[in-house]
Order: structure tokens, then sequence, then C-alpha cells
């Protein structure tokens, strides 16, 4: 063997290193705390540790109403003064009322003035000038944080919408307004909130079941291996059960459509046909029409007719198709450390992920506090234009828009790394993919080598090597890096256009025409059949390099046109693998699910005492059912590879070799004597 693909392999290195350097630029620029704290309109966080703001975690906006709904607020666009306070009001109060009262009630003043601007303590300023300047909100009313935020306390009492059990308040503009004034904003945070309430009911079910859990994905994990284990000896048995099981299904359909047919000789209009009737939106009455049932029956008889002469034609081919499943399965018993390598590949994408993720959040978080004018007058020339919050007082803005603030808007920049981010965050996605795609190329190449090894033994099991999973890695490592890496560039590259093209779709939903929308599916739709022939023939590349060692485009190559010259026993091979592997992961799902409904729903009299008590059963349910089917897929995909191995190592076994003493068959005994080659024994499997 030689290093393949060495410029790809140096590419992608720098690329690694590259991928590095940008994390570590956005690790230097951006700053997390912008998505975990709220921010004030002043540009500093709630909450922040060893700043004026670091005992006031909530955000308070001074006027609610000119929120238009929860995501505005959440969004920092509403154009309302925003001020950091430690809680939220926890009564209804308006600025008139407490400034009227401020000399015989100080107390209520040094209550209100908290949700003042920092410093203000002026209840002399003009009430006019106040509102004007927003020194302080016009009123406050009963809230509770959520989010990190101030949302009105909404409560429903016989039916009507409440805050703090009342339906109108004082605006403190000399109006009474009803709370259903800010219903938009009520329906949205009360779903909100009532998700937050079940989000803490599944926390607590997953608290208290969690090992519950494990032991359900446990049992997954052993029935995956016996399944695997049984495929050795009933694959044959369980794909013949489900062909003859297809057949007796459809011939009961024609029986069926038959006694329709008959059944409905004599009957008035049932001799019409489907252009009398023409277009009925009811289809029943195409279903009292002979015509309908004879069409059936004779779709039904062609694909009965269909399925048999496949059956007929192709039985050999299916027979050796069901023997390589065996094949496979007897490989998996010889090298079981192969069933536990989808653990390394998860780790590697879990890797990815994160690295990924946390970059994304670097990034997006990077630049410095821009503020904008926020003006109460919709006429304002101003409104939206940048300012600077400390010679914004000196500049005219505020005398031709009353009223008008310079308040933070969002964080950028005008530097050239500001200017390029989303072009990092376009390289941050690529590279990711392309990582990705490599993690899971690895894999597929270290499998292929290990079950390469057992096809090609001599003597099974005494010619395999000592650590086949170990040496296989080593040499997908050592000489394949750069293979792997372009054919995982390819990869990436399609799937980095059909993230661009989704992108697209969604930023031009609500503009594109009718020839627009039709382009954009046809080339989402032809990228998607790319992307999955690239899969399929990276596949089966990897697999060729990790038999011979070959670059990926020669590899490549040689894998396409050794299937093309298999093409009926390929298509065979995968679509019994794929109905067996399918209904193993529905038996392991499905079967360890039952069992976890019974034990959770407290139906098992055995264990009806250990079972926790839950607000949710179907919690620890659902997850014990989609993870017991991700654990079948973990193993059932090493399988699939080890089939797939297997399928082109005999391809080129037949090819190569012709059952003489000087060039052997390595097949073994079983599939020697499906292929009726008796003019030499195979090796001794």
């Amino acid at each position: 063997r030689h290093c393949t693909d060495i410029i790809c392999c140096v590419i992608f290195i720098v690329v690694i290193l590259g991928y590095i350097a940008l994390g570590i630029v956005a690790w230097v620029h951006g700053d997390p705390r912008k998505v975990i704290y709220p921010t004030d309109s002043y540009g500093q966080f709630c909450g922040q540790k060893d700043t004026l703001n670091e005992n006031k975690t909530i955000l308070f906006y001074f006027n609610i109403l000119k929120c238009a709904s929860p995501v505005v607020l959440i969004n920092l666009q509403c154009p309302t003064t925003q001020l950091c306070v430690s809680k939220c009001p926890d009564r209804f109060a308006t600025y008139i009322d407490v400034q009227a009262s401020y000399r015989y009630k100080p107390d209520q003043w040094n209550y209100f003035r908290q949700f003042c601007k920092p410093g203000f303590n002026n209840p002399r300023k003009s009430v006019a000038q106040v509102l004007r300047d927003e020194d302080c909100p016009s009123m406050i009313i009963p809230s509770r944080p959520f989010l990190k935020r101030c949302f009105p306390d909404f409560s429903t009492k016989n039916g009507v919408l409440t805050v703090a059990n009342q339906t109108t308040f004082k605006d403190g503009r000399g109006k009474t307004r009803n709370v259903t004034d800010l219903r938009e904003a009520a329906n949205g945070i009360n779903n909100v909130l009532d998700a937050r309430s079940v989000g803490m009911k599944i926390f607590e079910d997953y608290a208290i079941s969690w090992y519950w859990i494990l032991i359900g994905l446990f049992i997954a994990m052993i029935v995956s291996l016996l399944f695997l284990v049984l495929l050795r000896f009933t694959a044959g048995v369980l794909f013949w059960i489900f062909i003859f099981g297809v057949i007796g299904i459809i011939g009961y359909g024609i029986w069926h459509c038959y006694w329709e047919y008959d059944h409905l000789k004599g009957i008035p209009g049932s001799d019409l046909t489907v252009y009398d009737i023409g277009f009925q939106t009811d289809f029943r009455v195409y279903l009292q029409l002979r015509q309908t049932w004879l069409a059936f029956m004779i779709i039904l008889c062609v694909v009965e007719v269909i399925i048999i002469l496949m059956l007929i034609f192709l039985r050999n081919r299916i027979r050796v198709a069901i023997a390589l499943l065996k094949e496979g399965s007897r490989a998996i018993g010889y090298i079981m450390s192969t069933l536990f390598y989808p653990i390394v590949t998860f780790i590697l994408i879990a890797i990815c992920i994160s690295y990924w993720a946390v970059t994304a959040v670097f990034l997006a978080t990077s630049g410095e506090p821009v503020y904008k004018v926020m003006a109460n007058q919709t006429m304002c020339k101003y409104a939206n234009l940048t300012c600077d919050p400390e010679t914004f007082n000196t500049t005219n803005v505020t005398k031709l828009c009353p009223g008008a603030q310079c308040t933070f808007a969002f964080y950028g920049g005008e530097s050239l790394y500001h200017k390029y981010i989303f072009i990092f965050q376009l390289a941050n996605a690529f590279v990711f993919l392309w990582l990705v795609n490599f993690a899971i190329a690895l894999g597929q190449c270290t499998l292929a080598g290990a079950f390469a090894s057992y096809y090609w033994a001599s003597r099974k099991p005494a010619d395999i090597p000592l650590w086949p999973l170990f040496s296989s890695f080593g040499r997908a490592i050592r000489y394949h890096t750069g293979s792997l890496a372009f054919g995982a560039l390819i990869l990436a590259i399609v799937q980095l256009i059909r993230v661009i093209l989704e992108y697209l779709d969604h930023k031009l939903k609500g503009t594109q025409n009718s020839f627009t929308r039709f382009l954009l599916c046809c080339l989402k739709c032809c990228f998607w059949c790319l992307e999955k022939f690239l899969k399929f023939i990276n596949r089966n590349a990897y697999i060729m390099i990790a038999i011979y060692g070959k670059n990926f485009c020669t590899s490549a190559k040689e894998a396409f046109f050794l299937l093309m010259r298999n093409v009926v026993r390929v298509a065979v091979l995968d679509k019994v693998t794929d109905f067996l592997l399918f209904l193993g992961k529905i038996l392991v799902a499905g079967g360890v699910g039952v069992l976890a409904f019974f034990f959770f729903t407290q139906r098992i009299p055995v264990f009806a005492q250990e079972a926790p008590t839950l607000n949710y059963y179907w919690v620890p349910l659902l997850t014990v059912i989609i993870g017991s089917y991700l654990v079948a897929h973990g193993f059932f995909s090493v399988y699939a590879m080890c089939v797939d191995t297997l399928f082109l190592c005999f391809c080129e076994d037949l090819e190569r070799n012709d059952g003489s003493t000087a060039k052997p068959y390595f097949m073994s005994a079983s599939l020697h004597r499906i292929l009726g080659k008796k003019e030499l024994s195979p090796k001794k499997a």
C-alpha cells in the first residue's frame, strides 16, 4: 500500500488548521453572553457579574403595549425603553398617581422609582416631560419573569382574561384600558408558559425514570445482537415468509375484487362507467361501479404475475442474496468488535457538531453594540438611523423628533472581520459538513477493511488477522486519509448547495412567482438525487479503497463498473437486505416499546411496585422506542456495511478466479453450492 490522494490530504489538513483558527478568532471576538443574558437599551447585560447590573437579572419594558408580540420582545426590537431590574412589578401603578402622592406616600415612590432609569429621582419633573424622555414608565402592571424578561401575569378567571384578577388597568396617560388590549401578546405568552409547565413535568419524568430508560436501551442492544446472530439461520425463512405472505394478500385482494364485481351484477347503475359519472368528491360513489372493481382486479393480477415471474427468474439471485446475509452474520460473529465501532463514529460526529455549534454562536455574537434612533413619531426622518448614545443629547434629533431615544439595537461592526461574518458562517457550515462526511467515510472504510480481511482469508477463521478492525482503522488513517477526504469533499459541496437552496426557498417564499417555485423545486429534487447517488458511489468506493488501496477516483470507477456488471444482483441484494434490516429495526423498537409500555403503565404485576409514578408515561416510552430504533440502526448499519463489502468481494472473486487450483474461489461453501460450481470445491470455510 501507498498513500493516496496526497494533495487532497494536504488540503484537508490545512482546512482543519484554518477551521481551528476560525474558531479561535470567533472566540476572541464573540461573546455568548449576548445570547445568554438579555440586553438593556444601553447595550449592558442584565445579571452580568462585576457590573452595576449584577443583581439585576431581568429585563423590564417601559411600555409593553408598544410591543406587537412576544417574538418582538425576545428579539429586542420593541420600540420602548428596556431596563434591567432585580424583580418584576407585583402591583398596578401609574406615574401620575405616584407623583401626586409622593409627598405623603414616599414608599410608593421608592417602589416605583426602581423601574425608572438609573439615577432618576425627580418626582417634581412634569409628567409630560418624564413620559417624553421616558425617564420612567407611564405604568407598571403585575408581571412575572420568563426568559429573563418581565411578562404580564396573565391568567383566566371564568373564561375571562385577567391580570392579577383585574380586567382593566390605567395606562398612565389618562385612559382606562382592558387587558384584552394585550390579547395578542397574552395568547403567545400563555402558550409559551403552558409549554414551560409541560417542559418541567417532562424533565421530572426523565429525572425519575432515566435508569429505566437505560435498561430499556440495554435490552434493545441485546435483542439487536440476538437478531444479527439469528439472521445466520433465519434470513431465508423470514424472507420467504414475507414473499409468500405478500402473494397471499394480493391473491385475497384479487378474490375480493372479483366477489365485489360479481355482487354488483344486476344492481341498477352499477354498469355505468367512470367516464359517465365524471369526477366526484365522494370517492365511495366509484365503489358502486363494477368497472372500478374490474380495474382493481386487473391491476392486482398484473402485480401478482410480475412478482411470481420475478421469483421464478431471480430465484438463484435471491438465494445468493440470502446466502450473503447469512455470511454477513457469520463474519460479524468472528469480528464482534465491529458492532461497537459506531460508537467511535458517534463520538467523532458529536465533536464536529459541538465545535460547529460553539463556533456559530461565537460568530453570531461577534461585534460591538450598534445603537439606533427609536422615535415615537412615525414620520421622524432619523428613525432607525445609527447614533452615539454619548453625544445623542447634543444633537438636534430630540428637537425634531420629541421623545426620540438612542437605544441599543443589535451587535455588529464595520471592520473587515464583521463584514465577512456571513462568509465565515458559510465556511463554518461547509467544513462541518466535510468533517462529518469524513467521519462517516472513515467508519465505512474501516469496517470494509475488517470484513474484506474475513472474506479473503483462505481458511476461516484461522487466517483472519488478529486485530482486523484496528488494523483496518490504521490503514485507513495512514494511507487513505486523502481519498476519504476527497469523497467527503464532493458530498459536502452538494450538501452545502442543498442547504443554500433551502435557505433561498425559505427567504423567497413570500415573493416568488410560480416559475421560481418550479425552478427551485426542480433544483432541490436534482441535488437530492445527486446526493443519494454520490453516497452510493462513495460507499462502494471506500470498500474498494479498503480492499486494494487505490485512490478515490480509480476505486469509484472500478466499483461502479463492477456493480453495473452485476446490476441485477445489486438490486436484489439491496432490496432483500433493506427489508430484513427494516424488519429487524421494527421488531427491536416495537418489542422493547411494548415491554416499556406495560412497565411504565404498571401493567406488569411483578414490577408494578418498581415502576415510577409519572406525569406523562409517553415521555420515557417514546424515548425508549426512538432510542431502541437508533440502537438497532447503529448495529444494523454495521451489518449492512458487512453485506455490501462481502458482495463486492464476491463479485471480484467471480471475475478474478475460476475455481481452479491456480485460481481458487474464496467464497464460502454455501455460496459455492448455490452457484453450482462443481468443478472444484472452494477452500474450506
